[in-house]
């Protein structure tokens, strides 16, 4: 008998789940009613464009949906076996992936490290989008040195995003990972764009990985005020 656990692996069954993922998103999406601040910020988007969309670990599910139809976009998705699931659903959302795995130091030499972070800049120089989460397993709310350094080698701002659900569920794992239901409001944030120096130092590297990091607190806990009035503390806030 097959273990349930071979039957997740399984090609067919990853990407079964990432289609029904990916119109799971859609119906969440197109059926909560979201407030959004500032009020123009899926317009500034291309203002800044390419950038680097930044978000949390576990808050990331309906960032998809924050790309303007008219712009290009990928998204770094680990390498992992279970990233695989995350990957065709973002396919699935007109998003492109990118494999590889981001670091809290400056080494980015493990877990396709160098391929992943290689082909973001290529990506932004070549005038993409991208998407990435700013903290790195399993360190939940701590911004890596990788996102800071693809801004500072690409010259593309970072820009911090949040989306929050009042309906939802939130799993009991490392990032706490938030699955948003549908049928209910929402808020989305997006913070200041930040810039890296290409000459920037190591100090510099390090104040800039801190504005990421308090940027995305501030973002995420307004987005949960703006849907239900928390602060985010029951997502890992």
């Amino acid at each position: 008998m097959v273990s349930f656990r071979k039957l997740t692996h399984a090609p067919w069954f990853q990407r079964a789940a990432g289609v029904t993922a990916a119109h799971y998103l859609q119906l969440v999406w197109h059926t909560t009613r979201f407030a959004v601040e500032p009020l123009d910020a899926l317009e500034r988007i291309p203002q800044h464009a390419p950038l680097i969309l930044a978000f949390w670990h576990g808050q990331h599910f309906l960032t998809p949906f924050v790309k303007p139809p008219n712009l290009r976009a990928k998204v770094l998705i680990s390498r992992h076996r279970d990233g695989e699931i995350n990957a065709v659903a973002a396919e699935r959302l007109g998003i492109e992936t990118i494999r590889g795995s981001g670091t809290h130091g400056t080494d980015f030499a493990k877990k396709g490290g160098v391929f992943g972070f290689s082909e973001l800049v290529r990506a932004l120089k070549e005038g993409c989008n991208v998407a990435m989460t700013a903290d790195v397993p399993k360190v939940s709310r701590v911004a890596g040195f990788g996102i800071v350094k693809l801004a500072q080698m690409s010259g593309r701002p970072i820009y911090p995003v949040a989306i929050a659900t009042r309906r939802r569920f939130v799993l009991d794992n490392w990032d706490r990972t938030t699955i948003n239901l549908p049928f209910g409001r929402g808020g989305g944030v997006a913070g200041a764009p930040i810039h890296v120096p290409l000459d920037a130092d190591s100090q510099t590297l390090e104040l800039a990985r801190r504005a990421v990091e308090d940027s995305l607190n501030a973002v995420t806990a307004r987005a949960y005020e703006l849907a239900d009035g928390t602060t985010g503390e029951q997502a890992g806030g």
